[in-house]
Parts: C-alpha cells; sequence; structure tokens
C-alpha cells in the first residue's frame, strides 16, 4: 500500500520506546491513570510503563509522583511493580462524605479510587453532620493505609443532592463554582461601562451590521459565541464571515478576569448546568452574539469559490448584528423544506402539488434558504477534501440527558448528528487553521516571536499503535500498520469503513482514540494528525477557552503591528501547559457527570434485562454496557456460576475452563441490572444465558 508523505516536523520525544531497564530495581515517576484494581505508572527515565494492582498502590493517586519496586515482567510480558513511597502528591484537596463513627469524624472521599479516609479533628468540625458533602484539605499524609489528617475547607450540601452532587464533580476536579467578589465586581463594572457600544468604537471597526449574519447552536443555549455571514459577490463567489465574540476587548491582559480565566483554563460542561470560565454578565451578555443586537466580534472572512476553494482572507475586530438565531434542529428543517421545494418546481404543471408549492413558497424561512444551502454545500466539499487529506473521524454515538425540574434524568437519548453540526463546525475548522497559518508565517516572515497557543496532535505512540492491530485482528477486522509502525490517517478511515454500522463499532473506535496520542496545547507547531491539518490553533471560542483568548491577542497584536515583550514570551507555553491540565480535569468532570446521571437513571430499573455489549474484559470481571443509554457496568466473574472463567489476553475473551465458553469483546450480550450504587459510581450486571 502506498504510504502518504507526513507533512508534520518531526518530534524529538521518544514516541513512548522504553529503554530495558536491565537490573534497576526501583523507579521514580508518575501514576498516570488509575482505571478498576490497577494502576498505571510511567517512569521519569524511560517511559517504561509499569501496571500497579490497586493492592500495592500503597495510598497514590493518579498524578502522584512515586518511587516503585520494579517486579519481573508477568507472563504477558507486562512489567509489574509496587509502590514503596509517595515522593508528592498531585492534589491535597478532596471530595467526600461526612462519617461520624467511634474512630472519630472521617471524611470518606466520593472517588474511591483515592484508598485513604481523612479524620477532621472535633474542634476543627462546626457543626458537621453525617452525610454532608464536603471539601477537605489534607494536612497530614499517611503512607500508608490508615487516616490521614485534614480540615474542612467547604461544606457543599447534603449528599444525595442534585446541586450538591453536580457541584461536587467540578470542585473535586479543582473546579471553583463560584466567582470571588473582586471577579464579580470588575465583571459587572465592565457590565456597566459597555452596556451600548461607543460610535467610537463602531468607527474602529468593519461594519458587518448589514450584512446577513446568523447563529446555529444546540435548542438549550444560553450564550451564542460565534456567528457566520454570508454574502454572495458578483463574480460569482461567496463573503463568508467566522465572527467570534471579542472577548479580548472585555477583559484585558493581567485584569482580574484574565487571572480568573488562566486558573479555570475553560468552561466545565455538566448534564444539568455549566461551570463557566467568565461570569455571567460576560459570558451570557456582552459576549453573547444574541438575535437583533449589536455585537463586538473578531472576525476571519474569506472569499470562497463554489468550490470551496479560499479566494482572499481577512480577520480583524468588526461589528456585527446577527439577524436569525438558528438551533441545529431548525437550521436542518429550513435546508430539508428548501431541497423539497427545489425538488417540486418541476412538477409544478402538476396540479395536487400546487398547494404544497404554495405552502413551503410562502415559508418566511425559505429566504434564509439560499444562505443555509450553500454554507451546507461548502462545508461538504470542506470536509471531504480534509478526509482525501487523511483527518481521522472518530464520530460516535454521543448521550444526552432529559431532565425533570430537580435535575432527575427522565430520559437517556442519543444526540442526532445533523448537517448542520458539521456545517458549523466545518467553517470553524477552516478559520482555526487559517488564522493559525496565518500567524505562523508572519512569524517566520517578520522574523519576531508571537508563541502562538497552537493546537497539536502528535503522531500515535508506535506500540499502542501495535497493541490496537492486535485487538482490532481479535475481533475479525484488519488495520494496516506500514513497515515503520505507523499507521496513516487513512489507514484508520479504511478501519472504520470496514466497521461501520457493526456492534463493535463504538468500541474500535474507542480504542483507537485511546492509542493515539493526546491533542495538547504547546508554541511548538507540529501539526495535528488527527485532523491532517499542518497548522492549527483554536480562535472559535475565547468565552469558555483560555488559549484562544490568547490567540485573539496575539492575532491583534500582529494587526496593530504590535510585539510581545521578550519577559512575557515564557508565560505563553506555561499558559499552554496549564491549559492542557485544566481540559483534561474539564473531560474527567464531565465524564463523572454523565456517569453519575447514568447510574441516577438506571436505579429503578434493578432487575430488568437489556441488549448490551462487551465493552472490557479482566481478571476480575467483564464490563459490558447497555446499548440505548450507553450505560456501563461490571459482571462478576463469580456471578457466571456454570464455570471457573480465564482472561484470554491475547484474544480479549474470557473462557470457561470445562466448556469452553467465551465472552469477547465486543461481542452482543442479554445483561440484567443486579444493582446501580452512586455511592459507588458503579453498576453491576449480570449475563442472560
Amino acid at each position: 500500500m502506498k504510504k502518504d508523505k507526513q507533512f508534520w516536523r518531526k518530534d524529538k520525544r521518544d514516541n513512548g520506546k522504553a529503554e530495558n531497564p536491565g537490573k534497576q530495581k526501583t523507579l521514580t515517576g508518575k501514576i498516570k491513570a488509575i482505571r478498576g484494581h490497577t494502576a498505571y505508572f510511567i517512569a521519569d527515565t524511560n517511559n517504561l510503563e509499569v501496571e500497579i494492582t490497586t493492592r500495592q498502590i500503597n495510598t497514590a493517586m493518579s498524578g502522584d509522583k512515586v518511587e516503585i519496586k520494579l517486579f519481573k515482567k508477568n507472563k504477558t510480558g507486562v512489567h509489574e511493580g509496587e509502590v514503596l513511597k509517595v515522593i508528592s502528591r498531585a492534589k491535597n484537596y478532596f471530595v467526600g462524605v461526612i462519617e461520624i463513627t467511634e474512630k472519630g469524624i472521617l471524611v470518606v472521599p466520593d472517588d474511591r479510587r483515592v484508598k485513604i479516609s481523612v479524620k477532621i479533628a472535633k474542634e476543627k468540625s462546626g457543626t458537621l453532620k453525617n452525610d454532608d458533602k464536603v471539601r477537605v484539605k489534607i494536612t497530614k499524609w499517611v503512607q500508608t493505609p490508615g487516616f490521614s489528617e485534614g480540615e474542612i475547607v467547604n461544606i457543599l450540601g447534603k449528599k444525595g443532592d442534585n446541586s450538591t452532587e453536580m457541584n461536587s464533580i467540578a470542585v473535586d476536579k479543582g473546579f471553583d463554582i463560584n466567582f470571588s467578589e473582586r471577579v464579580l465586581d470588575e465583571s459587572h463594572n465592565i457590565f456597566e461601562q459597555n452596556k451600548k457600544i461607543s460610535p467610537e468604537e463602531i468607527a474602529k471597526r468593519k461594519d458587518l451590521r448589514n450584512t446577513f449574519t446568523c447563529t446555529i447552536d444546540p435548542k438549550t443555549a444560553k450564550d451564542f459565541d460565534d456567528a457566520i455571514s454570508f454574502k454572495k459577490l458578483s463574480n460569482g463567489n461567496f463573503e463568508i464571515g467566522i465572527h467570534i465574540a471579542d472577548v479580548s476587548y472585555y477583559v484585558t491582559e493581567k485584569s482580574e478576569l484574565d487571572k480568573e480565566a488562566y486558573e479555570r483554563g475553560c468552561s466545565v460542561y455538566l448534564p444539568d448546568r455549566t461551570i463557566p470560565m467568565l461570569p455571567f454578565e460576560l459570558s451570557d451578555n456582552l459576549c453573547s452574539l444574541s438575535e437583533g443586537d449589536e455585537k463586538l466580534a473578531f472576525s476571519a472572512i474569506f472569499e470562497i469559490t463554489p468550490h470551496a476553494k479560499v479566494h482572499t482572507r481577512w480577520f480583524g475586530k468588526s461589528v456585527i448584528k446577527s439577524a436569525k438565531r438558528f438551533s441545529y434542529e431548525s437550521a436542518q428543517e429550513i435546508l430539508d423544506s428548501g431541497n423539497s421545494f427545489l425538488s417540486l418546481r418541476v412538477e409544478r404543471s402538476n396540479p395536487e402539488k400546487s398547494e404544497t408549492d404554495s405552502r413551503l413558497h410562502g415559508n418566511d424561512n425559505m429566504k434564509y434558504f439560499e444562505a443555509l444551502d450553500t454554507l451546507n454545500k461548502i462545508s461538504k466539499i470542506l470536509r471531504k477534501e480534509k478526509t482525501q487529506k487523511g483527518a481521522i473521524d472518530f464520530e460516535s454515538d454521543e448521550i444526552a440527558f432529559e431532565l425533570d425540574s430537580e435535575g432527575r434524568p427522565i430520559r437517556i437519548y442519543k444526540k442526532q448528528r445533523l448537517d448542520t453540526h458539521k456545517l458549523v463546525e466545518e467553517f470553524m475548522l477552516l478559520a482555526n487553521k487559517e488564522v493559525a497559518e496565518f500567524v505562523y508565517k508572519y512569524e517566520k516572515n517578520s522574523k519576531k516571536l508571537f508563541p502562538l497557543p497552537y493546537r497539536i496532535h502528535d503522531l500515535p505512540n508506535k506500540e499502542r499503535i501495535a497493541e490496537l492491530a492486535v485487538f482490532v485482528k481479535a475481533l475479525g477486522h484488519e488495520l494496516f500498520v506500514g513497515p515503520s509502525g505507523n499507521v496513516t490517517g487513512k489507514d484508520l478511515q479504511a478501519l472504520f469503513e470496514q466497521i461501520e454500522g457493526k456492534a463493535e463499532e463504538g468500541l474500535i473506535k474507542t480504542a483507537a482514540l485511546r492509542s493515539m496520542s493526546k491533542a495538547i496545547y504547546s508554541t511548538k507547531n507540529i501539526g495535528h494528525f488527527g485532523l491532517a491539518f499542518e497548522y492549527y490553533a483554536h480562535f472559535t471560542s475565547p468565552i469558555r477557552r483560555y488559549p484562544d483568548l490568547l490567540v485573539h491577542r496575539i492575532l491583534n497584536k500582529i494587526l496593530t503591528k504590535d510585539s510581545i515583550a521578550e519577559k512575557n514570551l515564557a508565560f505563553y507555553e506555561k499558559a499552554c501547559l496549564h491549559s492542557t491540565d485544566q481540559e483534561i480535569k474539564a473531560s474527567e468532570a464531565e465524564r463523572d457527570g454523565r456517569k453519575y446521571k447514568q447510574i441516577e437513571f438506571m436505579q429503578d430499573k434493578v432487575g430488568k434485562t437489556f441488549d448490551g455489549i462487551i465493552t472490557g474484559v479482566t481478571e476480575w470481571g467483564i464490563y459490558a454496557e447497555d446499548s440505548e443509554t450507553k450505560a456501563e457496568g461490571m459482571i462478576k466473574l463469580s456471578s457466571l456460576g456454570d464455570d471457573f472463567y480465564k482472561l484470554d489476553k491475547k484474544t480479549y475473551s474470557i473462557i470457561g475452563e470445562k466448556t469452553k465458553k467465551v465472552y469477547s469483546l465486543g461481542q452482543k450480550v442479554k445483561i440484567k441490572l443486579v444493582s446501580a450504587d452512586l455511592d459507588r459510581r458503579q453498576m453491576d450486571y449480570e449475563i442472560i444465558n
């Protein structure tokens, strides 16, 4: 198979290849993650990955720097070890529940992977009661299982209360649910001073108030930070603008709001609420491109041919006025109705069709059809070109929740992926790509430093790709891996075509995603493997991502012929590292929020059976998920009953010793819900034969 030329620059990292540890008995490094009964350790010196059972983790937690004793490889070739001591802790704050016992006042962490209990001194306990949910600071750690000592920072509410539980998830990841008084005061002052845009500010900007502009967002959206404009040009081309709320106009460098946005790094989206990066008066008001209101924007405007070729581009500050607020669904209805109308035009001579034709033609929304239809056609060309260059589509089923007035889930459903979702996505990608390329080339040509926070995605780790290929083969499919151990985006595309529509599609896509390097922020551009872009940065959401705010500031410095002081250059890489860390924590909080609501939804369904799929096999059990709600739970091997089952790691299967019955990854099974425990954040299933 012919391999495509790779465009990104060679990364100096060792791509995860471990050196031979030889006779080394101890290693220092970090606990990368804890999954189930296994912790994963990465050594500082050689990136060696070691598995540690939670029985041998000795109070260490994800992110902690530790010293371990290294054992020999096990039968499957995996290094194992034991934590000897914790060198430094990744976090000293935890969320947990008060338990008043004979041993004293204890805080039991919500995260059951945290193998400690925290004791609170009576004189510092205040009015604490059983089942109070609190945030605790550890003041004295123990290195072996036992009681650490701590003090209460916040009482968050009562265990089981929806608001308490959702806020606790964010707080446990380090996100404040409230803003300080000084931040709120600054936000309020800015709001009061900018309720109306001054004529002087409008005069400095490109005036686009008379250009058709719209927003396309979810039905439930309360803020609108991006808009798209459309104009048909006399030469047959189109002027298409991507307009982003000008957050940098209101949030200035080193202000209280700027410091707060830096610390948070991003907004957090939980099933029933948003923990915003910036206060309401900015996120939902000044920086919301609401219908019919004049707003300040930072714009990327392109002259684009009908074949989706960018003819010219312009970046700059603007003032816009959104003429229409669409939801994804309402915009899709216009596209669908308009296409029906066009197909009916050829049948006007048919009297039976005239009434339908008249109804469609008279619909006020049809005046928006040409703009939406053209945008949709161009977005499809952009998407196709991106795919041809090797972009990887990891798109899989995503769930959403319908909640009652008290936040309880009454329905879990799969989100529908419409053309309008893809339309918006492609134009945001276009703006991000073009801004990144513009800044990169300007920096090279000007010989000045503009450390843009690029969004980079490195080549996949060769060892993980090899593991993925074995995994895929065990499920009956094939992933082409080149002689050098690398894959291209097109190799992964070919795999996804093989599995499209099959039961194991979601499973393989998830495994493929986990085998990839993680997309991160960095001032060193190496390209974006997953999108097949040589230049990429986040420009389109400065109200909810701090790197986007920095991109706006840097782009504006270039446009105004300004520069960045040498003493400030290091800040940008520091911001990239911090923002990446915050993004990971936000993703974890969002995942925990979804899992909580899934378990809550399933609590009254104990004893019911579901169509499921096996999503994991381990020495201690099988993991399976309900096909509709994606609610995952564990099936204990002891519950199988009819045989003694063992794990076969080579085939990703659990096999019965006598019956030879096999349970494999991706296999469809009937499952019965045995328990749904919110305290343990765990569900248990049984397989129904």
